[in-house]
């Protein structure tokens, strides 16, 4: 692994986790001749699948358009890249379990409001905003009615 600072191909490994559910290795490497550290991660090569957007188009599926989508729903909130990282890792698990090479833009879509609804109900909310194209104040309204609604349900099931 080349170092990204001074270009040296001498590093070594400091630490190896395994993330995700074990699909991702994270190891985190230091340089032996600028000895500054960095981060390098391995996973399973990309998804090799189209998406079919509304308008019936197909286009390549594109893992930074995912990540980026969900780190502007968490932006300004306590959620560290990591854990977006693992977000978009558990998506992609899913989607190749799906055994198929088109899936529709609403089926990640769903799989991504379902991940931030259990992550953070802000992030949910703002991307719930923009993938369901909220177009007044009562889409707004009856998106958050239905989530407080759950979360009720949730606290009188766990006794709060």
């Amino acid at each position: 692994m080349i170092c990204p600072f001074c270009n040296s191909e001498r590093t070594k490994v400091v630490d190896k986790r395994e993330i995700s559910s074990g699909t991702v290795t994270r190891r985190r490497r230091e340089c032996l001749d600028c000895n500054k550290r960095f981060t390098t991660y391995e996973r399973v090569e990309e998804l090799d699948i189209y998406v079919i957007k509304k308008d019936g188009r197909r286009e390549p599926y594109d893992r930074v358009k995912l990540r980026t989508g969900i780190s502007k729903a968490c932006e300004k909130r306590s959620i560290s890249q990591d854990t977006i990282n693992e977000v978009v890792d558990r998506i992609e698990n899913e989607l190749r379990q799906m055994r198929t090479i088109e899936i529709k833009s609403n089926v990640i879509g769903e799989k991504v409001m379902k991940e931030l609804k259990k992550l953070d109900k802000v992030a949910y909310i703002r991307f719930a905003s923009v993938y369901r194209e909220f177009t007044d104040v009562t889409d707004f309204q009856e998106e958050l009615r239905i989530l407080l609604n759950e979360i009720n349900r949730e606290a009188k099931i766990n006794g709060n």
